[in-house]
């Protein structure tokens, strides 16, 4: 089971135990409050965890790409090589005339 499918679960308890805790509080049963309140907290607490990964999974993502920290560039090392060889061709080129 993978961080999604982990995270998806969570939320779906969190929700049900929500909506009960609701229907206690509806029915005048004070003490679901406190559950409702400890479900609110849960789902807070798997959504921070949800936006960490997924920031950790980008930053990996742009870090195989390539792309400069900070910047949505992507470095294209396979077109650097070949224009750095076609200068240094023009430069032996030259330097023999």
């Amino acid at each position: 089971m993978d961080l999604l499918d982990q995270t998806e679960a969570l939320y779906r308890d969190v929700a049900e135990e929500l909506a009960q805790a609701l229907q206690g509080v509806r029915r005048g049963e004070i003490s679901e409050a406190k559950a409702a309140v400890q479900a609110v907290k849960d789902l807070r607490t798997a959504f921070h965890l949800v936006m960490e990964e997924r920031s950790r999974v980008e930053k990996l993502r742009r870090q195989l790409a390539g792309v400069a920290a900070g910047r949505d560039v992507a470095l294209d090392f396979d077109a650097a090589r070949a224009e750095i060889g076609r200068r240094l061709a023009r430069l032996r080129n030259a330097g023999g005339c």
